[in-house]
Parts: C-alpha cells; sequence; structure tokens
C-alpha cells in the first residue's frame, strides 16, 4: 500500500537523484584524471538496504546498469559486518565488476544503528598495470594479462598501497580513487538525511510503470542477431562471433534469451554476464519509455537469459577487456534490432557499434579515450553526428586539456563527410581525428566496426565503417591500415588516425 502521494513520490525521487548527481559532480572535480575529470568516465549510485539499484545519476550506462552485481558482490562478502565509515574495493570481473579498469567502491549507509542503504560509485582507472599501458591489451588471452585484479575487500592503506604498487601512473590512481571515497562520503550523508522515507515506494513505482510500458508492447517472439568483427589481434581471431536475441513478450513480462551466441574466444572480447544484463536495461529502457525510472524495480518484469561460457557471460580466467566497451555495443544493438519488429516507431537505426578505444602510455603517462561517432538515424529525425552512442555516455576530451596533459597534439579532428547511411532519416556522421605523438609510446586499439557496418532500417542504408591508419612521420604517401585490434610500438613523429563508423540511415532516401 503506498503512503506517498504522486507529487511527494517524485519529489522523493528527486531528492534521491539530487544526491546521486552530487556524488557525481564531486567525484569528477576531485579526481586528477582528464579521463574522469574532463571525460566523465565515472558513474554513482544509490541502493537499499537489500542492494536494490534505488536511483542513479545521469553517468555511464554500461556501468550503471551492471554495478548492482558489485553492489551484490560487496553485500555477500561483507554484508553483515561492515562497519559504519569503512567501504569496499573491487574490480574482479567475476565477482560483480566489468573489466579491470573500472573500480568499484561500495559504502553502507547507517542511522541510528540502523543499515539505510549504500552508496557506490565506478570510475575507470587508465592504468591498473598489465602487459600494456592502459590495462586493455588488444592480444590478451588471460585476465591477468590485462592488470590488478581486486576481489571484493575491505579499502585499507594496505590494498591502497598494492594498488599503487601495480601501476603505472599510482600518483593519479591516488588522486582518482582518493576522489572516489570523498563521492560515496557524500552519499553517505545524503542518504542518511532520507534514513526515515518510505524508498521501497521509489522501487515499487519503477516496477508498476515498467509494467505498464511492457503492457502497450504486442505479444509475441522477435529475433536478431549481429556480428563482431573479431575477437582479438591474433590471425586465429579474426573470424566473426555471433551475438543472437530471441525476445519474448508476453502481457506485462519480457524476455531477452541469448541463446545461441558464439562461446567465449581466446582473445579480450568476452563480457562478464553483468555488461550483458546493463545492455539489455539501456536498451528496453530507451524503446519502452526513456521516462521509465532507472532503478531495480523496473528490472523485475525482465527476464535475461544468458549461456554460461559464451562471450555474453565468459567464465573466468578469460580476458574481458573488450568485453565492457565493445561486447556490450553489440548487446545493445541486438536488443534494438528486435525491439524494432516489435515496436517499428520507436527505434532508430544503428548507431558507430563502437566506443573506439584509444590508449597510449609513454614514460610516466598513460592516455585512454573513447571516440565518438555517428549515431543512427531515427523515425522522423536523422541521427546525430560525433556523438558516443549506447552504452557510453562519456564526453569529449578537449584538445586543450589532452595536449596540456600529454605529449601529443591534435592535428585534425572533425566530422567524417558522408559516412552516415542515407535515409530518409541519414545517420549521423563519424569522426576524423590525426594524432601527433611527440614521444616514443606503446599504442592499443581496441575498436569494432571495422568490417561489418551500421545497419539501417526500414529502406535507410548501413554507415561506413571505421577505419585506424598510421602516418610513419607523418607522411601520408606511407599511410598504413592498422587492424581493428592491436598494440604497437610507435615513434616520436608519427601520426596516428582514426575515422570512426557513422550511423545507418532510417527510412528509403527521396
Amino acid at each position: 500500500m503506498s503512503t506517498l502521494g504522486p507529487a511527494s513520490l517524485q519529489v522523493l525521487i528527486a531528492r534521491l537523484v539530487g544526491v546521486a548527481e552530487e556524488m557525481s559532480s564531486v567525484l569528477r572535480r576531485a579526481s586528477f584524471s582528464p579521463n574522469i575529470k574532463e571525460r566523465a568516465d565515472c558513474s554513482c549510485a544509490l541502493f537499499t538496504a537489500a542492494g536494490e539499484l534505488l536511483v542513479q545519476a545521469e553517468n555511464i550506462p554500461v556501468h550503471l546498469g551492471s554495478m548492482p552485481a558489485s553492489v551484490a558482490a560487496a553485500l555477500e562478502r561483507f554484508g553483515g559486518t561492515i562497519r559504519p565509515g569503512e567501504q569496499v574495493v573491487l574490480n574482479d570481473p567475476f565477482a560483480g565488476g566489468t573489466h579491470l579498469n573500472d573500480i568499484t567502491l561500495v559504502a553502507p549507509c547507517f542511522a541510528g544503528g540502523r543499515l539505510v542503504g549504500w552508496a557506490a560509485n565506478r570510475a575507470h582507472h587508465a592504468d591498473v598495470g598489465g602487459s600494456a599501458p592502459g590495462s586493455l591489451p588488444a592480444d590478451a588471452t588471460e585476465l591477468v594479462q590485462e592488470g590488478l585484479r581486486i576481489p571484493p575487500v575491505l579499502l585499507t592503506e594496505e590494498v591502497r598501497q598494492i594498488l599503487f604498487a601495480n601501476t603505472r601512473t599510482p600518483g593519479e590512481r591516488r588522486g582518482d580513487l582518493d576522489a572516489q571515497i570523498g563521492s560515496n562520503r557524500v552519499g553517505v550523508l545524503g542518504l542518511e538525511g532520507l534514513a526515515d522515507a518510505p524508498l521501497a515506494e521509489v522501487l515499487d513505482y519503477g516496477e508498476r510503470r515498467m509494467g505498464a510500458a511492457l503492457g502497450a508492447v504486442p505479444d509475441g517472439t522477435w529475433a536478431f542477431e549481429d556480428v563482431l568483427d573479431s575477437t582479438g589481434s591474433a590471425p586465429d581471431q579474426q573470424e566473426p562471433a555471433v551475438v543472437r536475441l530471441a525476445v519474448t513478450v508476453a502481457g506485462e513480462h519480457i524476455r531477452f534469451d541469448f541463446t545461441g551466441s558464439s562461446a567465449q574466444r581466446a582473445g579480450n572480447v568476452n563480457a562478464p554476464e553483468a555488461v550483458t544484463v546493463s545492455s539489455v536495461a539501456w536498451a528496453l529502457r530507451t524503446v519502452a519509455d526513456p521516462t521509465l525510472p532507472p532503478n531495480g524495480g523496473a528490472l523485475r518484469p525482465v527476464e535475461v537469459v544468458v549461456p554460461e561460457g559464451s562471450i555474453l557471460a565468459a567464465r573466468a580466467p578469460a580476458a574481458v577487456g573488450a568485453g565492457n566497451v565493445e561486447v556490450s555495443q553489440r548487446v545493445a544493438d541486438v536488443c534494438l534490432g528486435a525491439l524494432a519488429a516489435a515496436v517499428p516507431d520507436r527505434v532508430g537505426a544503428a548507431s558507430q557499434g563502437t566506443m573506439n578505444n584509444l590508449l597510449i602510455g609513454g614514460d610516466g603517462w598513460v592516455y585512454y579515450e573513447t571516440v565518438a561517432g555517428g549515431q543512427g538515424g531515427r523515425p522522423g529525425v536523422a541521427g546525430m553526428s560525433g556523438v558516443h552512442t549506447a552504452m557510453t555516455n562519456t564526453k569529449n576530451t578537449p584538445v586543450e586539456a589532452l595536449e596540456r596533459a600529454f605529449p601529443l597534439r591534435v592535428l585534425r579532428y572533425r566530422l567524417r563527410r558522408g559516412s552516415g547511411g542515407g535515409g530518409s532519416a541519414a545517420g549521423g556522421e563519424g569522426i576524423e581525428r590525426d594524432l601527433l605523438l611527440l614521444e616514443d609510446v606503446t599504442v592499443s586499439l581496441i575498436t569494432e566496426r571495422r568490417v561489418s557496418r551500421p545497419w539501417g532500417l526500414a529502406g535507410g542504408e548501413p554507415g561506413a565503417v571505421g577505419e585506424n591508419w598510421l602516418l610513419p612521420g607523418g607522411d601520408e604517401a606511407g599511410a598504413e591500415r592498422l587492424a581493428d585490434k592491436c598494440t604497437i610500438r610507435l615513434a616520436a613523429g608519427d601520426v596516428l588516425r582514426m575515422l570512426t563508423p557513422g550511423g545507418g540511415g532510417w527510412g528509403e532516401a527521396r
């Protein structure tokens, strides 16, 4: 039985969201790395005492949808023993994490001796060790090659020192981790002030809203599949992997069944199950009703079936660095493709379908960025150009901030004209960017849609594939095409060029 009227419920939700947004602001402003401070590669949320997602800040979809698994892992280990002021840290992909760069902190909130809930945040640390700077080596075949693995443990000074001893950038890691600690403290204080509020009603509201949205979708089953171009950098990893999905709607219940997807591979294009669930949650909210409250209650009518041991629910010790950033994008694509058959007037064509991960490391520094591309055209509306889409919501690193922090120079940065698919609502355009390297470095590229094209819908044309190029010494005449996934050594004076994919078009071109 609800004790709050509609207006009072919305006020409570707004106050909770305000706490999460304040956590996000503190984390970004206090962090050291451009990746968090400038790109906002971080996420914050509040949870109930039982670990159910309560509210989130408007941050990174792949972080937020998978964070409940991290909170569940923290509760399983410390739920009955943790004390006020303590925090749990973890990044283990097989214990609630995503990939090793994403470090999650979980803090309990007590009021009057009673556990009220949890504040949690996740931030992408630019380097946590491993065989290559940036901790996303394209040739990784086991998790140990990707960096330091942290199971759920209490964050103590000893644990901090272990982390700082296993990174190429200990000062930056220290600053970013301190920002995460401060962010959670703000969240705990804010949640404590709402300790007596009927928090369960927020989740029940989410469940009612999702049920009503699903009830407006016709019953039936719809299938869709797509591919990942490769699963690693080795020659025997150049075969595509399939992501296969059947979506079934029955009344106010929906089932996403990924049976038939490819088995996990030796490369790093494998995802923990939490990443797959996160992609489903994002795609469903996008289509069913973008105004749905993003909480645990809204996911109660949702069932996700993922075959264990597949690229969508990999087993240890598989490498998973690209699972969080690339597999998540393709899962989102197939969810949207299947739902487009059910409600064609609500779904646009495929967006670029990759995060275009670029990692560069030199003497004592590591740079990480995901590069934007084209959004798919939507019913009656052209896709946006040069934006992050689907499972990433990060910002562009401003050229001034990039060049101030790293020995790099941006020679060219513009929209890639003609890369969007044609249609009555054309796909958005990708980006062209040239980076001049000012010292010898190690570069890793983790990209997709270099073979397969972002698909169009309703007669629209596909978007252009992306391209990676090396210009040795900056010489256009000597340009060499780079693979979609590679880790290579480059010299000062070389230029790295990336052309990102455009979005698919929607509707037949007039």
